[in-house]
């Protein structure tokens, strides 16, 4: 009898005669370039992943999806799968208009035959699919200040794949997946969904969920988008290839997914279980807060522990793959192994180690024990995650215009070029503007992106091991998270809110400025006529109406030392 899961299911690519023709046709369309993320959806709908999607969903789909995460034939999908894009590009499409997308060098992946364009309710949007419009969630913050305003809906004609130069043999389509379980005759395929280092834990419940599924084993980690903060995909799959020789050579694989998470705990489950079903898979493990994002903004998780396995096992007889219950597994030491932590006795020594304080140990160089993780893990994360004394980091001054950011951040880069071991770039607000951002007006839009094209810099001083002083007036709450989000990737940020009053940033006016905005002749003035929205849980907070530049500056060096940065002793 032939296993469903063996034969090959659809594409959405056309023939090369097809698509040669229609990369000649696609000099005279619209061209949208992709985003990072839409690139990784767009990959999953033409080879299949996101089976049965023939492109973007259209807005009777997109409706059904949020609100009944059902589409309009009626099939199970719980992820909206849109294509954002900005009003002026949506202004002159009109349905029945094909565009070329294309991927951020140019190269033309796909043509989209506009049916759909609308423009979407985010914030029932947030509330439906992540259960709430909480900036907190990293996908709720991506929606409202991340993703285009308009949305179009339609059928994909794909010509080529996405290129990648890394890991390119663990990188698997559906289909070729399908092929390989069928010539190994794997009749049932259990899928571990990771987007973290493995360690020994894992080993163990992947081990059982096998066992107890009579199932070869497929480790499926994502390396797309995951959450910001993440360890990158090349230290990950790096750890995952060392330890792959720990598996049973004949029942194991390691393939590399390149999905674009969205930390959406139980909607993620069930997208993901529909995902590896599409990618030959009978089983999947839930973990438990599977998918989770952590803490909302009253600091309560989003989701419930198990809300991911109840909604996946509500709809698992549907999708065609079953589910393995994570078991939540902790270190014995009496018997010196690994076991469920609902099935231990009283009076035993359990033994475990969170991810915060994994991170504790890596930054602070402290020893990582061998019955959590393997030394050839550990030895790659040490690489990629030396002692926060030996990183780069961000040291970022936000404030009114007067407040004193740029002297305390002069006086701090001396400081730390006093004390060496590390370059130091100070990126003052005036300075970047007269060098990086000289074409830039002063609207929203234009301030945004100069505060932007600082924290690119920013993150790539921190990538390279140097400190990164930066000094504007970054008077938005979500450009600033932006910015932290490109330079955590990479080392510490430490926000730094010169929280001087704006009567007294007024009183030291000594361009005038204020009192011009007052009389109107400035426009969109911080604090006067625009609005200073000021951090909500900064690092560092200092007035200086009541220190001097010296002690500012010296507060900042007790912060960095604190957080293990640097070292003042």
């Amino acid at each position: 009898m032939t296993n469903p899961n063996h034969s090959p299911i659809p594409e959405l690519y056309v023939s090369p005669e097809t698509a040669a023709a229609l990369k000649d046709e696609a000099g005279n369309m619209p061209s949208w370039d992709l985003s990072p993320r839409q690139v990784c959806d767009l990959e999953l709908l033409m080879n299949g992943g996101f089976r049965p999607l023939k492109g973007f969903l259209t807005e009777a789909d997109y409706n059904g999806v949020v609100n009944e995460m059902r589409l309009g034939d009626g099939s199970l999908w719980p992820m909206p799968i849109t294509l954002d894009v900005s009003e002026k590009f949506a202004e002159g499409l009109e349905p029945g208009t094909d565009i070329a997308l294309r991927d951020q060098e140019g190269v033309i992946l796909a043509v989209m035959s506009v049916t759909d364009k609308w423009v979407p309710n985010k914030s029932l949007e947030a509330e439906k699919v992540f259960g709430a419009d909480d900036l907190a969630h990293p996908a709720v913050n991506y929606l409202h200040n991340v993703a285009g305003p308009v949305y179009l809906g339609g059928p994909v004609k794909g010509l080529q794949e996405p290129t990648h130069y890394d890991f390119r043999s663990r990188r698997n389509t559906p289909n070729e997946l399908r092929a390989m379980f069928k010539k190994l005759n794997w009749q049932r395929v259990v899928v571990f969904q990771t987007r973290n280092p493995l360690h020994r834990a894992h080993q163990e419940l992947t081990f059982r969920a096998a066992k107890e599924a009579q199932a070869n084993l497929m480790i499926h980690p994502v390396v797309g988008m995951t959450k910001p903060g993440d360890v990158d995909h090349f230290t990950r799959v790096r750890c995952y290839e060392a330890v792959l020789d720990k598996y049973p050579q004949a029942t194991t694989t390691l393939s590399l997914l390149n999905l674009a998470m969205r930390m959406a705990g139980p909607r993620e489950a069930v997208w993901h279980g529909l995902i590896r079903k599409n990618h030959g898979a009978t089983h999947f493990i839930v973990g438990r807060d599977h998918a989770g994002p952590g803490k909302n903004s009253q600091g309560v998780d989003f989701y419930g522990p198990y809300d991911a396995q109840e909604l996946f096992r509500k709809h698992q007889g549907e999708m065609g793959i079953e589910m393995v219950d994570f078991k939540h597994m902790v270190y014995v030491q009496e018997r010196a192994q690994y076991e469920p932590a609902d099935e231990i006795e009283e009076g035993v020594t359990v033994l475990n180690i969170s991810g915060t304080e994994l991170r504790r140990r890596l930054r602070e160089g402290l020893e990582i024990p061998e019955w959590f993780s393997f030394p050839e893990v550990v030895r790659e994360l040490r690489r990629n995650s030396p002692p926060r004394a030996q990183q780069g980091f961000t040291v970022f001054f936000t404030g009114l215009s007067g407040s004193g950011k740029s002297t305390v951040a002069n006086a701090l880069m001396v400081k730390l070029m006093e004390m060496g071991g590390r370059p130091v770039t100070l990126l003052d607000g005036d300075v970047v503007r007269k060098h990086l951002s000289s074409e830039l007006g002063f609207s929203k839009e234009h301030r945004d992106i100069n505060i932007k094209r600082i924290g690119y810099v920013a993150s790539e001083i921190t990538k390279n091991g140097g400190i990164a002083i930066c000094a504007p007036i970054a008077p938005y709450t979500a450009t600033r998270r932006a910015v932290r989000e490109m330079a955590e990737q990479y080392g510490a940020f430490v926000e730094v809110h010169v929280s001087t009053s704006l009567e007294e940033c007024e009183r030291r006016d000594r361009k005038g400025l204020y009192k011009l905005a007052r009389e109107g002749k400035i426009k969109e003035f911080t604090g006067i006529s625009d609005p200073y929205e000021e951090p909500a849980k900064p690092e560092l907070r200092v007035d200086t109406q009541d220190i001097d530049v010296d002690s500012a500056a010296h507060q900042v060096l007790l912060t960095l030392e604190s957080m293990g940065l640097i070292g003042l002793r």
